[in-house]
């Protein structure tokens, strides 16, 4: 018998912190819109120290190329790093979100 209510391993949750000249450059913005552009749901705001962190929750396949995006030169500004971590999903988000 399946557990309905047991996670799917397929959807993950990744977590991120984009340092580089990357706040006052519109990338928030470009990121909820490629996150709404693959159909992922999660979250994106500044932090004091300059970063931008995202929380981005989908298909693993999706996530990844939204991976590949954040730290290429697609994304708005200059991205230095992106330092990462990958878990399973929680499934707490309606949509994305710009956290202003």
């Amino acid at each position: 018998m399946t557990d309905t209510n047991a996670p799917d391993p397929d959807i993950v949750r990744l977590t991120a912190r984009v340092t580089g000249a990357v706040q006052g450059v519109g990338f928030r913005y470009w990121t909820a819109r490629k996150a709404d552009e693959l159909g992922i749901t999660g979250s994106v705001r500044n932090d004091d120290d300059g970063s931008v962190a995202v929380v981005a929750e989908g298909p693993q396949p999706v996530i990844i190329e939204f991976r590949r995006w954040l730290a290429s030169r697609e994304a708005p500004g200059r991205v230095a790093h992106v330092d990462e971590t990958m878990s399973p999903a929680e499934g707490k988000f309606k949509g994305f979100d710009v956290v202003v």
